[in-house]
């Protein structure tokens, strides 16, 4: 039932305002712990359900791109269902794919089921920003993104503890259950408080040409990212034919959407300096902080002999710093130039991935903490600097718009980054491996004294040659996991001069610092 004209309901008082809260931060912490709890259970999920750990990444880009084609559609559903209608749809929706996700008895199945988890979470988070802002008074809306920002950083600290925790002790699949209870409460909560508060009705046409083209084109090159490696890249002709597909499905996209009167992707937006400048630099840091995020857990598992504990452990403290941070940087961000804070930012990420790049087999478990830990800081002057860049040079009208584009970019470069920087540590792991390899013959010295011990030791010929073969896959891979450190750190330091393209934002725009404040 429709609302029969739009009203501007007064804020919440009291106890509905604080179970508004409650509701809404549950919801959003459900959603954002949700991209980072599988992180170090792939090993687990993927031994399990019989494919590689490198397949199983699948289930972190499927999940990004899916989440990624909703969210150009939130305005649009809102209107059409009214916000607090599509926002309680969509928590229920993702507490039943997150019930089909722990109950997916193949890889095929969890992946289609985590790509429908991801679409049906589109709308959950700016629904839950749209309507925590509106249950508090303009003075107060500072604290609201304050209380929103909190809970986005502490779910990423919580899910990789949370997931090795759940999966050493329990079962993967619990992963994805324990947002049952939380979703089905979240959403009673929050229909309860607000349902009477719904906003108007208006059947607007949706650019389904554009949405179909979107899907189309991100998905075939997903796909080909994820199965590059597998099919030997551009040797096969599933590769070129889904390269093919992307190619033509993003140039049909980029025509039709600044054609088109109500397109689904507002690419005029990208007329605006700062706005692609922005989007550009978050795109491009968010996939690497992504593809290195994946890869450690990954290579610590299968190489460095940590259980899903342990490793959640070791990513865990990365929101420290940033939960500290985050509000301070919000409340002054009208005091300073987001473009210093940014472009401090990525020296920190390239500071943190200069130190990994110089692990070894050898460090033990403080040695990498502390990259972890300092991580934090950047995380912190990366998301809310950005995000104010992004929207410093939007007119108000097309903040919603704009915030939802550098939202997409975001999401889907975060799902590209995992894929590439998997692919690129198995390829220069191959290479490590057979420079290596080289080296392992009756004339080293090395070679000879490794077989008299392993022959010492009660082992076969071919057992001790199986032996020196793992210790070589261990140096490979670390010493390939180390080039990806390094690549990335110098990718990092070359986005700060794009930043600088910039101009710095005006101060004391409300809209930009609110959406900035609660953007990630």
């Amino acid at each position: 039932m429709s609302a029969p004209a739009h009203i501007a309901h007064p804020p919440l008082q009291g106890s509905a305002r604080l179970w508004g809260t409650i509701a809404l931060s549950a919801a959003t912490f459900m959603n954002v712990l949700d991209s980072s709890i599988a992180n170090v259970s792939l090993p687990a999920i993927a031994g399990d359900l019989g494919v590689s750990p490198n397949q199983g990444t699948w289930v972190i880009t499927s999940f990004g791109v899916a989440n990624a084609i909703a969210l150009p559609l939130t305005g649009w559903l809102s209107q059409r269902f009214g916000q607090v209608r599509l926002f309680t749809m969509s928590v229920l929706l993702f507490v039943i794919s997150s019930w089909l996700c722990g109950l997916a008895p193949n890889m095929g199945s969890l992946i289609a089921m985590r790509a429908l988890q991801g679409f049906v979470a589109g709308p959950m988070m700016p629904l839950a920003q749209t309507l925590l802002l509106a249950s508090y008074p303009p003075a107060l809306a500072g604290m609201a993104m304050a209380l929103w920002a909190m809970t986005t950083l502490v779910a990423p600290v919580m899910g990789p503890l949370l997931g090795g925790w759940i999966t050493d002790h329990i079962h993967w699949g619990w992963i994805f259950f324990i947002n049952i209870p939380v979703g089905i409460a979240a959403a009673a909560m929050a229909w309860t408080l607000y349902h009477k508060r719904e906003t108007q009705i208006r059947k607007l046409p949706i650019d389904t040409t554009g949405l179909a083209l979107l899907v189309v084109a991100v998905s075939a090159l997903q796909i080909m990212l994820d199965k590059g490696k597998e099919l030997d890249w551009f040797h096969s002709p599933e590769v070129i034919a889904l390269a093919s597909v992307a190619a033509i499905g993003f140039a049909f996209l980029i025509a039709w959407e600044l054609t088109d009167e109500h397109p689904v992707v507002e690419l005029r937006l990208l007329k605006i300096r700062n706005f692609w400048t922005g989007t550009l630099s978050m795109t491009v840091a968010y996939s690497l902080f992504m593809g290195n995020l994946v890869l450690l857990p990954l290579w610590l598992q299968q190489f460095m002999g940590y259980t899903s504990t342990q490793a959640g452990m070791l990513m865990a403290p990365v929101g420290l710093f940033a939960i500290i941070l985050s509000p301070l940087i919000g409340k002054n961000m009208n005091r300073m130039d987001p473009r210093v804070l940014a472009s401090f930012a990525f020296v920190v990420f390239s500071l943190v991935l200069w130190m990994r790049s110089n692990f070894n087999t050898q460090a033990d478990f403080g040695t990498l903490m502390i990259p972890t830990i300092i991580q934090g800081i950047a995380l912190a002057c990366f998301f809310i600097p950005l995000t104010t860049l992004i929207l410093g040079g939007v007119a108000p009208a097309q903040i919603a718009s704009a915030s939802g584009l550098s939202s997409f970019a975001r999401i889907v470069g975060g799902s590209f980054g995992t894929s590439i920087a998997v692919s690129v540590w198995q390829d220069r792991a191959a290479m490590h491996h057979a420079q290596l390899a080289e080296l392992v013959n009756r004339g080293s010295i090395a070679t000879n004294t490794a077989l008299a011990n392993f022959d010492a030791a009660g082992m076969g010929h071919e057992q001790a040659l199986s032996q020196i073969n793992r210790l070589i896959d261990q140096q490979a891979f670390m010493l390939a996991a180390n080039d990806v450190f390094y690549g990335s750190a110098v990718i990092f330091l070359l986005l700060i001069p794009l930043v600088w393209l910039s101009n710095p934002p005006k101060r004391g725009r409300r809209g930009t610092a609110d959406a900035a404040a609660g953007a990630h």
